[in-house]
């Protein structure tokens, strides 16, 4: 990664597994720094704040795969962009007895005056904010049943990753713009890696992000 401050685009991806197949793709024609974040929420969160207060960027765009809840609507081989971020798996309790962040009434952060910004609990806005929810998970879902529990309890939920929500919370408390793209790889719950496609997911992903940078660029 090629580092200077103040740069327009700071461009995330979780693996060095993805960021090597969407390089091998082209990779994304200079258009902002590149840098992995790391797989999971905890260090996904720990490195975007760290490469966001050394690198004040003007914005973030995360890329990677994830799993799609309907793969009717979403195909493996396809990609979003994100309006929303939720995240499952903080609070009390597990499976149908999990109490999330709203229902204990305890904010993940609390709402402060200087910024003015609402308390965090469960859900964040990303930059494009009538795009579909993306639900961010601690683990990926292992089966059908845990896939349906948490089509339960986030019903308008599109897919599911490890480290949007993460990102997005980084972003958020630094006020840093964030964009989030993901290529279907899986239905989520599924294990089979035959049923996989990681390669057509991040070439996906590529095309997308590579659009939603122009309409930055444009933007700006």
């Amino acid at each position: 990664m090629q580092c200077a401050l103040g740069s327009p685009t700071l461009i995330l991806v979780p693996t060095g597994l993805e960021l090597a197949r969407l390089e091998d793709l082209g990779g994304f024609e200079n258009q902002g720094l590149v840098s992995t974040c790391g797989f999971g929420p905890v260090a996904a969160a720990a490195r975007t704040a760290e490469l966001v207060a050394r690198l004040t960027p003007a914005r973030v765009l995360l890329v990677g795969i994830a799993g799609a809840y309907d793969c009717a609507k979403d195909p493996v081989g396809s990609a979003l962009e994100f309006g929303s971020v939720a995240i499952h798996g903080v609070g009390v309790g597990e499976a149908a007895a999990h109490l999330p962040p709203p229902s204990l009434g305890f904010p993940q952060w609390p709402a402060t005056e200087f910024p003015p910004r609402a308390a965090v609990f469960d859900r964040l806005e990303l930059e494009r904010r009538e795009g579909p929810l993306l639900l961010t998970t601690c683990a990926a879902s292992a089966d059908a049943a845990e896939c349906a529990e948490r089509r339960r309890r986030f019903p308008e939920a599109r897919a599911e990753d490890m480290e949007g929500f993460a990102v997005a919370l980084a972003c958020g408390q630094a006020g840093v713009p964030i964009s989030i793209v993901r290529g279907i790889s899986n239905a989520v719950g599924d294990r089979a890696r035959e049923h996989w496609s990681i390669p057509r997911a991040l070439a996906a992903a590529r095309e997308l992000a590579l659009a939603v940078l122009a309409r930055a660029a444009r933007e700006s």
